[in-house]
C-alpha cells in the first residue's frame, strides 16, 4: 500500500470518529457573568470531552426567572466539506472536513433586554488533498421564534479564520459570539426561542460577491467642465 492510500486509510477513520460524536452539545445555565469568564468556561469544559451536561450546568447557577434558550444544530448543516476546485468531489481530493462539535450558552437579562453568550468547539480534518496553512470557516447563527410561522429574531454569519499546523491531520478552534442581544418577551414565548448553528457556505460566497456588486453599481462620476 502507497504512501497516499495509507494517508487515505487514517483520514477517512479520522472522519469516521469525528462524523459520530460531532451532534453532541453542552449547555451552561444563565448567568450575568462577564465574557471573558464565560470563555475560559468553555475552554475548561470543552477540554474535557467527558463532561456531562449536568455538570456544566452546575458550573454557574441558573435563573429564576427565565430559561435560556436550547441551541441546536441544523440538520445537513454539521458538517462542511472542501474539496479541490473545479474537480468531482471524491474522498481522493478532500482538502478537509470541519465539524461543528460541543456547544455552550449563557443567559442574561437586564431589563428589557436579553444578551446571550453562545460558544462553539469545531474541528478540522486534513484530507488527502489537504495542506497546512490557514482556512476560513463560515458558520451561521441564527435565533429563531420556532412556532406555526417561525420568525428569525437574530441571524449573522462568520468568517472564522482557522489555523491548521504543518504536519497535523486535526486541529481544534474555538468560537465565541458574545453580544446576540435582543428584546426580552415573555417567559411563554421565550420558550419557544432556539439558538440554531450551522456551516452557511453559499452565504459565505453570496457576502463575498456582494462588495463586487456595490462597486460594479456605483455610478461613474461626472466629468468636471473644462474651463477656457
Amino acid at each position: 500500500m502507497g504512501v497516499s492510500a495509507v494517508r487515505l486509510v487514517g483520514v477517512l477513520a479520522v472522519l469516521a470518529v469525528v462524523s459520530s460524536a460531532c451532534t453532541s452539545t453542552e449547555g451552561i445555565g444563565a448567568s450575568p457573568s462577564g465574557g471573558g469568564a464565560f470563555r475560559d468556561r468553555m475552554a475548561s469544559l470543552f477540554s474535557n470531552s467527558n463532561s456531562s451536561a449536568s455538570a456544566a450546568t452546575a458550573t454557574t447557577p441558573p435563573s429564576t426567572d427565565f430559561d435560556c434558550p436550547s441551541i441546536s444544530i441544523r440538520s445537513g448543516a454539521s458538517t462542511l466539506m472542501a474539496h479541490v476546485p473545479n474537480q468531482e468531489p471524491s474522498a481522493t481530493n478532500l482538502r478537509y472536513q470541519v465539524s461543528i462539535g460541543q456547544t455552550a450558552r449563557e443567559c442574561a437579562a437586564l431589563g428589557a433586554t436579553m444578551t446571550i453568550k453562545v460558544g462553539l468547539q469545531g474541528r478540522v480534518i486534513v484530507g488527502p488533498a489537504g495542506a497546512s496553512g490557514q482556512v476560513e470557516v463560515p458558520i451561521r447563527m441564527a435565533l429563531v421564534r420556532e412556532g406555526p410561522e417561525p420568525k428569525t429574531v437574530w441571524t449573522k454569519l462568520y468568517r472564522i479564520p482557522v489555523s491548521i499546523p504543518p504536519n497535523q491531520p486535526t486541529t481544534t478552534f474555538l468560537h465565541v459570539e458574545e453580544d446576540l442581544t435582543f428584546p426580552l418577551p415573555s417567559a411563554g414565548e421565550l420558550d419557544a426561542y432556539i439558538i440554531y448553528l450551522g456551516f452557511d457556505p453559499d452565504g459565505a460566497r453570496e457576502q463575498q460577491r456582494r462588495p463586487q456588486k456595490q462597486q460594479q453599481k456605483q455610478p461613474k462620476q461626472p466629468k468636471q467642465a473644462r474651463l477656457n
